[in-house]
């Protein structure tokens, strides 16, 4: 499907902005997933000003959505309405050492490249970013973390723009961190933080990193089409482990697939539509919920308007739809 042009109603928006904008940009070109219908339009703004001087301008009715590097969303079929905020490398992919154990990150730099950019700078506590296959914009938001580290032990404060274009710093405390969470507000875009390390000589570091990139590739399908973890772990067990008892594992809805190696993996074999995947992902969470009374939560964020396939309410998935 195709959404009516924003730029046609409302050509003042690309008026003085130096970023790119595209009407109806297909999404599953952004998405690891690879599903998914278009924007109605995305903008990648040149700088900070840029964006700020864009949101402005933009009428409150619009709604407006940023996307990282696409690695934990799942774009519905129908699209999304509104703008796509997607930072470019160019005015937000830069990390500088500014000293006193610290570096100021863009929020479009991929988290393993923050950890590389630590262990240059001898800086502990970064490994664990190695493991995680997405921005630092995604994981400011959402507190990312692996091998018990979280974000919220490494940034300090922040910068963000809000939907009328002003300029915000918040500290680590403002955030209202918690597990996979944070309480900051969905009309914040984040720009750039900064994060402080631990002094470590640069040859230990490099070996945490290792070990993190060999655990992800003996445990985790990174050569696949997916979305990294599918539910947050419950307390006092963890979703894969809820997910193989309920009988899930390799569990399949039409093209997507809960991943036999990692059970809390959902994959996209090829064919899959973004019906199939959330589809599936219910279907998961409905039978976990009748093996062990858990109610699992979806870690990847589910966004859009459903397409023709219908909408994909949750706990639907039924024995008879998944083979």
């Amino acid at each position: 499907m195709a959404f009516p042009d924003l730029l046609e109603q409302h050509p003042e928006l690309a008026e003085g902005i130096r970023g790119k904008l595209t009407a109806n940009q297909a999404l599953s070109a952004v998405t690891w997933f690879r599903t998914g219908g278009p924007a109605q339009l995305m903008f990648q703004p040149a700088d900070e000003d840029d964006l700020a001087a864009f949101l402005k301008k933009l009428p409150r009715d619009i709604p407006v959505l940023p996307v990282g590097l696409g690695s934990n969303l799942l774009i519905r079929d129908g699209g999304l309405g509104g703008v796509v905020i997607r930072l470019s490398a160019k005015g937000f992919g830069s990390v500088e050492d500014i000293g006193g154990n610290r570096l100021k990150a863009g929020a479009a730099v991929p988290d393993k490249r923050l950890a590389e950019a630590a262990a240059k700078a001898g800086l502990g506590g970064f490994a664990f970013y190695t493991g995680i296959p997405g921005g630092l914009g995604g994981a400011l938001r959402m507190n990312a973390g692996a091998h018990g580290t979280e974000t919220r032990e490494r940034m300090v404060e922040l910068t963000a723009i809000d939907r009328d274009g002003n300029r915000h710093v918040l500290t680590n405390a403002d955030m209202g961190y918690a597990y996979r969470h944070s309480d900051a507000s969905k009309d914040l875009i984040f720009t750039s933080a900064v994060f402080e390390g631990v002094p470590q000589d640069e040859a230990s570091i490099r070996q945490e990193m290792a070990d993190v990139v060999a655990h992800r590739e003996r445990a985790q399908p990174i050569r696949e089409k997916t979305g990294g973890s599918t539910f947050k772990n419950p307390p006092g067990t963890s979703a894969w482990k809820e997910v193989d008892a309920a009988g899930c594992r390799g569990l399949t809805v039409g093209g997507a697939q809960m991943s036999e190696m990692h059970c809390n993996f959902m994959i996209n074999t090829g064919t899959a539509s973004g019906h199939d995947l959330e589809l599936l992902g219910e279907t998961v969470r409905s039978r976990v919920l009748a093996h062990s009374g858990i109610r699992l939560e979806w870690e990847i964020k589910r966004l859009g308007e459903f397409g023709a396939e219908g909408a994909v309410e949750p706990f639907l998935g039924q024995e008879g739809e998944a083979a």
